[in-house]
C-alpha cells in the first residue's frame, strides 16, 4: 500500500465515522468542539519530542493528524472546503516561500531564509510582519515568535552585549517597582523583565517555551521525590522543615543530572 493509499483510506474511515452509520461521539463532533483535542494532541507530540520519545512519536503524529482529516471532513459536509483544499493550500505555500527551491532565488543559511520568508508573506498581503503569530499561543512562545519576526526585518540588537544590558535594565525596574509597593507597576515590570528574557534566549538560540517545559519536568520530578520521601516516613509534609526537604532536594538533583 502506498502513501496516497494510506491516506485515502484514513480519509474514508473519517468519512464512515461522521456518516449515518457512523460513531454517535464522532458525528456530534464540530470544529469549536474539537479544539481542545487538537491542543492536546499537539502537545502530546512535544511531550514525545522533550522525552525524545522516538518509538511513540508516530502514534502521536498519527492522532494530531487525524484532527487535521476530521476537521476536513466537517468542512467537506458544511460545504466550506476539503481535504483536498488544506493540501493544495500546503503545496502552494511551501513551493510559493521556496523560491530558493523550486525557483530562481539563492538562499545560503538558516537565517537568509527566515528574511525571505518574511518578504514572501509581505507580498503575499500580509498587513503587519507581526501577523500570523496566533493570540492563542502561551505568552512566552507568542513573545518568542514576535521578536523573532521583528528580528528578520532588522529591528534587533547588532549583538547579544545590549540585550544583557536590558536584562539588567529591567531587573533593576522591577527591584524599584516592588519598593514603591505599586502593584500595577510591579506587573508592568515584571513583564518587561520576562520579554527581555525572552530576547535574551533568543540570542542564546533557546526557545523559552521548551527550557521552560525542561524547568517543570524538573521541578515535578525533585518535589514528587521529596513526597515520597516523607510518606513513606509516614510524615506529613507540611510540618517537615524546609531545611530538611531542601536536603532531599539536592539529592534528587544530583541523581537526574547523573543519569
Amino acid at each position: 500500500m502506498t502513501t496516497g493509499d494510506r491516506f485515502e483510506k484514513l480519509v474514508k474511515i473519517m468519512r464512515e465515522l461522521r456518516g449515518e452509520n457512523g460513531c454517535p461521539w464522532d458525528r456530534e463532533q464540530t470544529h469549536k468542539s474539537l479544539r481542545q483535542y487538537l491542543l492536546e494532541e499537539a502537545f502530546e507530540v512535544l511531550e514525545c519530542l522533550d522525552e525524545d520519545n522516538l518509538d511513540e512519536l508516530p502514534a502521536e503524529l498519527g492522532d494530531l493528524l487525524l484532527q487535521i482529516v476530521f476537521h476536513a471532513q466537517i468542512g467537506h459536509e458544511n460545504n466550506t472546503f476539503t481535504i483536498d483544499d488544506v493540501l493544495d493550500n500546503i503545496i502552494r505555500k511551501l513551493i510559493d516561500r521556496h523560491p530558493h527551491v523550486f525557483g530562481e532565488e539563492y538562499v545560503e543559511t538558516a537565517e537568509e531564509q527566515s528574511k525571505l520568508w518574511e518578504r514572501i508573506k509581505r507580498k503575499e498581503g500580509k498587513e503587519s510582519i507581526l501577523g500570523g503569530v496566533p493570540k492563542a499561543l502561551s505568552a512566552l512562545l507568542r513573545a518568542y515568535r514576535l521578536q523573532q519576526k521583528a528580528a528578520a526585518v532588522g529591528f534587533d540588537w547588532p549583538d547579544i552585549g545590549p540585550v544583557w544590558d536590558k536584562v539588567h535594565e529591567e531587573m533593576q525596574e522591577l527591584q524599584e517597582a516592588v519598593k514603591s509597593g505599586n502593584q500595577s507597576e510591579i506587573e508592568k515590570e515584571y513583564g518587561d523583565l520576562l520579554f527581555a528574557m525572552v530576547n535574551l534566549g533568543r540570542f542564546l538560540n533557546v526557545n523559552p517555551e521548551d527550557a521552560l517545559r525542561q524547568s517543570i519536568e524538573k521541578f515535578i520530578y525533585r518535589f514528587q521525590k521529596i513526597e515520597k520521601h516523607y510518606r513513606q516516613q509516614g510524615r506529613d509534609l507540611r510540618e517537615v522543615p524546609l531545611e530538611e526537604m531542601d536536603e532531599i532536594w539536592e539529592a534528587a538533583k544530583n541523581e537526574r543530572e547523573n543519569r
